[in-house]
C-alpha cells in the first residue's frame, strides 16, 4: 500500500488477521457474527444471526458459565472482557481455542447486556505450563461453590413466587445451564404448572391438571419423591412412551426432574431441560439437588408470605371503610398506616357513618395493642358504634353504650389479666351549618386549621377510655367550623412516632398544617410523610424510645376560601374564631382558655396587647365562676386584614345580675374587673341574652409592634349604654 492511498475497510483488515467480529444482545437473545467469526465457531463461513442456544451449543459448557461472570465484572469495573473459549463440534470434541475480547455495556431500562467484540484463534496452553495452570475458564469446584452461594442469596431475597421463578430462570449453573425450566405443584391428585421459562405460554397447556398417575416424569417424582434424570431423547422415549410426544416438540436433548421437598413433604417438582446432551455426573446431580432444595424452601417461604399478605390485605379492606359519597359543602380525606412488619392491621380505625337529615358522623379510635386480638376487638367495636349511631343516639349516648359493650367484650377468658381498653372520638357533623357535636373517650383532642392557616388544638370535654368503667359518662362539646376551616382527627401514632411526646409531636405537625398550601388529599399525605417520610429523620423527638405505632388520620374541611378542597364563590375577610365552655366544676379550663386565646393571637404584632387580652379573658371567666352558679361560654374572634384587625372576646353565662363598676377600697380583694376592662380594652360592653347576659371587649391591632392596649383608636364602652 502506497502512501496517500485510502485505508482498507476494517472488515478486510480483520479478515486478513483471521479475526472475526460478533455482536451479542441479551435482550433479543441474538448473536450476530461475520463470516470469520462464524468459521471460528465451526459454522459455515458466512455472516449470520444466531440464537444464544445455537452459540452455546458450540462452546464448552464451563466456558459459557465463565463468560457470564467475566461480562458482569467488566461492566462493574468498566473494563474490557477477555476470556478463552473452547469451541466444540457436534460430537463434543474440542476443535480449537479462541480468545474473545469485547466491550460490554448494560442497559438499565431493558435490563440487558450488549457486547461487541472480536474472536481470534490462539494456541491451547500446554499442560504443566504456567498458562495451562491458570486457564481463564477457572476451576469447576470453585465455580460450583460460588454459584451455589450466589443462588442461595438470590433465592433467599425473593419475596414472591414470581420473584422466585424469575431468579430460577436466571441461574447460570457452572458448566451446564438449562434453557427451559418449569415448576410443578400439586392440587389434590393433579399436577399444576406454577410457572415456567423457555417456552411459549400456550405450549404448557397439555401439562395443566395432569393426574399424578400419568406416565410423566414430574408425576413420578411427586409420587416417589425421587429425582429422574434423562440424558437423551432415546432414553425419554423408551421410559415414558405415552408422554414423549408432549416433550418431543420442544427440541430438548436432556432433562432433569427433581422433587421439591419441604419438611419431608414433596410439594411439587422442578424440571430443568437442556438443549444439548448432559451426562448428569455426580457433581452435576449434586448441584441440581442443592438448587432444588433451595428452590423448594424459597417457594414455601414465598407462598406463606403471599398467603399472609392476602389475609392481612383482606382484613384491612374489610375493617377499614371507604369514605361515603360526596357531601355538599364538605371535603373528607383519610389515611391508615399500619406499623411495619407482621399483621398489617392493628387496633387503630376510622369510620364515616351516614345519619338521617343529611348529617353524618366521624369516628376515630385506637384499641390497645397491635396484635390479632386488638384487630378483632376493633372490628367488633366499630360495628357496635355503627349500630348505636343508626339507632339515632346522640354522641354522649353512643359512647356510653359503646363503653358498656366493650367492657364485656374486652374480658379475656384465657388471660383475666389481659384487659383491653379503647380510646375514641365521635363527632356528628351538620354540613349545612358547620356545627360539630362531639364526645371523647380518652382520645386526643381535635385540631382545627383555620382558613388563614392558623392551627389550634380544640379542648373538648371527655371521659374515660371505653371499657374501663361500663357506667362512664361522656359529656358533649359543640364546635363550629367556619368556611375554609379544616378539622383534623388522628390517633397518637401520628403525634408520638419518632421519639416524640404529645407536645413535641404537636409542634412538628403544626408546622405542616400552617405551612401547607394545597388540597386536602395533599395535606393528608404531607402529614403522614412528616412522620414516615425522609423528613422524619430530621425531626426526631427527645425520647429514647422511638417505636412506631399505627396511624389513623381523618381530615374534614368546610369548603371555602383557604381550605384547598373547594372554591369560595363569595370573597370573605379572614376570620379566626374559637369557642370553649368552662364549667363550674372545671376551673382548670380557665388556663386552657387562656392558651386558646394566645394561639389565636400567635401572629399579633404587639405583645402588650396579647397579654392584655389574655388578662381580661381570665378576669371575665373567673368572675363568672366566682359570682354565679352558671357555666361560662367563651367565643373569641380575630377579624380583619393584617394591620387593621380586631380581637373580640365574648363571655356568656346564664346569670341574671348585670355587672357594674365599683370603687374598691385600697385593701379590697375584688371589684376591679370592669376597671381593668375599661383601661385595657378599646371597646367593651354588657348585653342581656334572654335568661342570661354576655360581657365583651375588643382590642384593635396597633400600627406599631409595641403599641399598648386601649390606645384610643376605638371608643371605650359603657355598661350603662352598651
Amino acid at each position: 500500500m502506497r502512501t496517500g492511498e485510502p485505508l482498507p475497510e476494517v472488515g478486510d483488515v480483520l479478515a486478513a488477521l483471521a479475526t472475526g467480529l460478533w455482536h451479542w444482545d441479551t435482550a433479543a437473545g441474538a448473536v450476530t457474527v461475520d463470516s470469520e467469526a462464524a468459521r471460528l465457531l465451526g459454522l459455515p463461513a458466512e455472516r449470520a444471526t444466531l440464537t444464544e442456544a445455537q452459540v452455546r451449543a458450540r462452546l464448552h459448557p464451563v466456558d459459557w458459565n465463565e463468560i457470564t461472570g467475566v461480562v458482569q465484572l467488566a461492566v462493574a469495573e468498566r473494563t474490557l472482557a477477555e476470556v478463552r473459549i473452547r469451541i466444540m463440534d457436534e460430537r463434543g470434541h474440542i476443535v480449537r481455542v479462541v480468545r474473545s475480547r469485547s466491550k460490554p455495556s448494560f442497559d438499565p431500562v431493558r435490563k440487558a447486556y450488549e457486547l461487541i467484540g472480536t474472536l481470534q484463534e490462539v494456541a491451547e496452553p500446554t499442560p504443566g505450563t504456567p498458562a495451562g495452570r491458570s486457564a481463564v475458564t477457572g476451576d469447576w469446584r470453585r465455580s460450583r461453590e460460588a454459584f451455589l452461594l450466589d443462588a442461595g442469596r438470590a433465592l433467599a431475597e425473593a419475596r414472591s413466587t414470581e420473584e422466585v421463578l424469575r431468579v430460577a430462570a436466571g441461574l447460570s449453573m457452572p458448566g451446564f445451564s438449562p434453557d427451559g425450566l418449569a415448576v410443578f405443584g400439586v392440587s389434590g391428585d393433579h399436577l399444576t404448572v406454577i410457572g415456567h421459562h423457555g417456552q411459549p405460554q400456550n405450549d404448557m397447556n397439555p401439562f395443566l391438571n395432569m393426574t399424578l398417575d400419568t406416565d410423566y416424569p414430574a408425576a413420578e417424582v411427586v409420587r416417589t419423591g425421587r429425582a429422574v434424570y434423562i440424558s437423551s431423547p432415546e432414553q425419554y422415549r423408551s421410559r415414558y412412551p405415552l408422554t414423549w410426544p408432549l416433550a418431543e416438540r420442544f427440541g430438548r436433548r436432556s432433562w432433569a426432574f427433581l422433587p421439591l421437598t419441604v419438611a419431608g413433604r414433596t410439594m411439587g417438582a422442578w424440571l430443568a431441560a437442556f438443549a444439548y446432551p448432559v451426562a448428569f455426573t455426580p457433581d452435576e446431580r449434586s448441584v441440581l439437588t442443592t438448587v432444588a432444595r433451595m428452590l423448594a424452601q424459597a417457594l414455601s417461604r414465598a407462598g406463606a408470605a403471599e398467603t399472609q399478605r392476602e389475609l392481612t390485605d383482606g382484613l384491612q379492606r374489610t375493617m377499614l371503610p371507604v369514605l361515603g359519597p360526596e357531601i355538599p359543602g364538605m371535603g373528607v380525606a383519610a389515611r391508615y398506616v399500619p406499623t411495619g412488619g407482621g399483621l398489617q392491621v392493628g387496633g387503630d380505625w376510622y369510620d364515616m357513618i351516614q345519619l338521617p337529615g343529611g348529617r353524618f358522623a366521624l369516628v376515630i379510635g385506637d384499641v390497645q395493642g397491635h396484635d390479632v386480638r386488638a384487630a378483632g376487638l376493633m372490628g367488633q367495636l366499630r360495628i357496635a358504634l355503627r349500630a348505636y349511631a343508626a339507632e339515632g343516639h346522640r354522641p354522649d349516648a353512643v359512647l356510653s353504650r359503646a363503653s358498656h359493650f366493650f367492657h364485656g367484650l374486652a374480658q379475656s377468658d384465657d388471660d383475666p389479666g389481659d384487659m383491653r381498653f379503647a380510646t375514641c372520638y365521635y363527632a356528628e357533623v351538620d354540613p349545612a351549618t358547620g356545627t360539630v357535636e362531639s364526645a371523647r373517650a380518652g382520645h386526643l383532642d381535635p385540631v382545627v386549621r383555620m382558613a388563614d392557616g392558623t392551627a389550634l388544638i380544640l379542648a373538648t370535654a371527655g371521659g374515660l377510655p371505653l371499657g374501663i368503667d361500663p357506667d362512664s359518662d361522656y359529656p358533649t362539646t359543640r364546635l363550629a367550623l367556619e368556611p375554609g376551616d379544616t378539622l383534623m382527627l388522628c390517633t397518637d401514632g401520628l403525634v408520638e412516632t419518632g421519639g416524640h411526646d404529645l407536645q413535641t409531636g404537636w409542634h412538628r405537625l403544626r408546622v405542616i398544617l400552617e405551612e401547607h398550601d394545597g388540597g386536602l388529599e395533599e395535606l393528608a399525605d404531607a402529614l403522614v410523610q412528616a412522620v414516615h417520610g425522609p423528613s422524619s429523620h430530621h425531626t426526631t423527638g427527645p425520647l429514647a424510645d422511638r417505636r412506631e405505632d399505627d396511624i389513623a388520620l381523618l381530615l374534614l374541611c368546610r369548603q371555602g376560601e383557604g381550605c384547598g378542597c373547594g372554591d369560595s364563590t363569595v370573597p370573605r375577610a379572614p376570620v379566626r374564631r374559637t369557642m370553649l365552655t368552662v364549667a363550674q366544676a372545671e376551673p382548670a379550663r380557665v388556663a386552657t382558655a387562656r392558651q386558646h386565646l394566645r394561639d389565636l393571637l400567635h401572629d399579633w404584632p404587639s405583645e402588650e396587647q396579647r397579654d392584655a387580652a389574655v388578662l381580661l379573658l381570665s378576669e371575665m371567666l373567673t368572675n363568672v365562676l366566682v359570682h354565679t352558679d352558671a357555666d361560662a361560654l367563651l367565643v373569641a374572634e380575630v377579624a380583619g386584614e393584617p394591620g387593621e384587625r380586631r380581637i373580640r372576646v365574648e363571655v356568656t353565662d346564664s346569670g341574671a345580675d348585670l355587672p357594674h363598676k365599683r370603687r374598691p377600697g385600697e385593701m379590697a380583694s375584688s371589684g376591679r374587673g370592669l376597671i381593668l376592662i375599661e383601661l385595657l380594652a378599646d371597646a367593651w360592653g354588657v348585653a342581656p341574652r334572654g335568661d342570661g347576659k354576655s360581657i365583651w371587649y375588643e382590642v384593635y391591632e396597633s400600627a406599631e409592634p409595641d403599641g399598648g392596649p386601649g390606645d384610643g383608636r376605638g371608643p371605650a364602652g359603657d355598661p350603662e349604654t352598651a
